[in-house]
């Protein structure tokens, strides 16, 4: 309220008027206290108190000192039960530290609410409560401690104003691609999903970092796009599964006209600053849901690039999404970014790695503490393996080409086989990667299966391929190490020279996105089959 008198005084008024015409005290705003529970209005805090008290049966202030509330908490309970009165909701019989511990709470429910203004009139300051009066107090210092809770006050309100422009930018730059008007779910909602967990672990940050600082993997598809940018330039991509949008951002600045950035996990309002802060919100726009749920604000794609490979290629199975996605959005001669990939097994040797992690557990200190081993030989461990490891030739046993794959192809079972070093008369277990390959052009056949990454991705330019195995620089895949829980025959009158058998990759019976392994060889003279878990 603007106190100053505009009306100019009167020419030739003395000294004496224009002091008194100064002195006189400026209309002083009334203040309105609006009742918690209905809209009836007090002139003080205590007199509104009182009456929810005697009416509705609440005591704010015997609330308040249960549960140990300080100045934001007390107002984070005035405007739960605000909200609560306003949605016709009933009260808790009694209300929890629980009901009011979202901070979105601390934003006003009633605009300019003077009964937070007025908070201090009853819950008074700790300092006075520890004095006993606040006689003693200076009255600076208390004038102090109540401008600092307004400012906490205003604060809250300008962080919530913050994170509401933030949200009516997103929807605007949404509304351009016409995201908006696509029926569907909320954005926003909340559904019960037994794997979500899944898309919860990709909202941390942590994980980015570690998938963002694998040079092997990043620098793959950024060489693949920087490299074919013929192929991006005014293109529509589809990214399933962006996370940051890294990989969005890779193909907006190859000169892709649109990209559709993806992401059911909440990394996907990170990923909209990323694209904001880089001044690719006029190509971008970034959708959250799975990809089986939204609808896209076009019909069709160019291209689909997604990272969705996980430990041992299928953890996590992702890749049923992109295969979704790639039947319903991408054009007939449209483009998928990785198009192939090819799983590997070879079996493994490596005494060192025993005695570190399995043998270790028989002498701790002189104590037996082999019970540690549990689960050992049952588990598949994330490794990362030297390829001098290796006791026999690896064998590619799964070639899977992106264009025809679909979602039955990936629980299989497949023949493997190979040749064992000279020598080798004993193994510890089986070590499995994949390798991925990006093609330019759907013209171009598929790698053969024992084709190498290296080799391939130098027999064409655009061509970019990578491994996981233990003969390349280490990724985050690492690789999957099964380890046999026993040795063969000793009994065997020369050692192997050859090892076959079959392998199964299928779903875990309790989590569709985990894996069960399944492998069965045979030496000649004996067979052996054992099955490993990665959850």
């Amino acid at each position: 309220m603007d106190n100053r008198c505009e009306e100019p005084m009167a020419q030739g008024s003395d000294t004496s008027e224009e002091s008194n015409w100064l002195d006189v005290e400026p209309d002083v705003e009334r203040v309105e206290i609006v009742s918690l529970f209905d809209s009836k209005v007090f002139a003080t805090l205590p007199e509104m108190l009182q009456y929810c008290k005697q009416q509705y049966g609440f005591d704010l202030v015997q609330n308040v000192q249960r549960l140990q509330l300080d100045f934001l908490g007390a107002i984070k309970l005035i405007n739960f039960i605000r909200l609560q009165v306003n949605n016709k909701s009933t009260l808790p019989a009694e209300i929890s530290i629980g009901d009011i511990e979202d901070d979105g709470l601390l934003k006003p429910v009633l605009s300019n609410d003077a009964a937070i203004f007025s908070l201090d009139e009853v819950l008074g300051s700790p300092t006075e409560a520890q004095m006993g009066t606040s006689d003693a107090m200076d009255d600076s210092y208390i004038d102090l401690q109540k401008n600092n809770r307004r400012l906490e006050v205003e604060l809250a309100s300008i962080r919530e104003s913050f994170a509401n422009y933030r949200l009516a930018v997103e929807e605007t730059l949404d509304r351009r691609w016409g995201v908006n008007d696509i029926p569907g779910p909320s954005p926003n909602a909340k559904e019960k999903d037994p794997s979500g967990y899944y898309f919860e672990s990709y909202a941390a940050h942590d994980i980015h970092e570690t998938m963002l600082k694998d040079t092997v993997r990043t620098d793959a598809y950024r060489d693949f796009i920087y490299e074919n940018k013929h192929i991006f330039k005014d293109k529509v991509v589809l990214d399933i599964g962006c996370g940051t949008g890294i990989l969005s951002m890779f193909c907006a600045k190859a000169g892709a006209a649109k990209v559709i950035a993806v992401d059911r996990s909440d990394i996907i309002d990170k990923a909209r600053e990323n694209v904001f802060n880089n001044s690719f919100s006029d190509v971008i726009t970034c959708v959250r849901g799975s990809i089986e749920d939204v609808e896209l604000p076009v019909t069709e794609v160019d291209i689909i690039v997604s990272e969705w490979m996980g430990y041992c290629l299928l953890y996590e199975a992702m890749l049923p999404s992109v295969l979704y996605a790639r039947d319903k959005y991408l054009k007939p001669d449209g483009l998928l970014v990785p198009s192939s990939a090819t799983l590997w097994i070879a079996p493994l040797k490596d005494e060192a790695y025993v005695l570190d992690h399995i043998s270790y557990w028989h002498d701790v200190y002189g104590f037996d503490m082999k019970a540690m081993q549990e689960g050992i030989f049952d588990e598949v461990r994330i490794q990362s393996m030297p390829n001098s490891s290796l006791c026999g030739q690896p064998y590619p046993f799964r070639v899977l080409d992106l264009y025809s794959t679909r979602p039955e192809d990936l629980t299989f079972t497949a023949r493997w086989e190979t040749e064992l070093d000279s020598g080798t008369d004993n193994i510890d277990g089986f070590l499995i990667w994949f390798d991925n390959f990006f093609c330019p052009s759907r013209s171009d056949p598929v790698p053969e299966a024992t084709a190498t990454a290296a080799k391939w991705a130098a027999e064409s330019p655009g061509h970019v391929a990578f491994t996981t195995g233990p003969d390349g620089q280490e990724t985050h895949w690492k690789q999957g190490l099964l380890l046999t829980g026993s040795r063969m025959s000793p009994d065997s009158v020369e050692a192997p020279s050859r090892l076959g058998g079959q392998i199964t990759f299928s779903a875990a019976a309790d989590n569709a996105r985990a894996l069960t392994l399944r492998l069965n060889w045979s030496t000649g003279h004996e067979e052996r089959e054992q099955s490993w878990e990665l959850k």
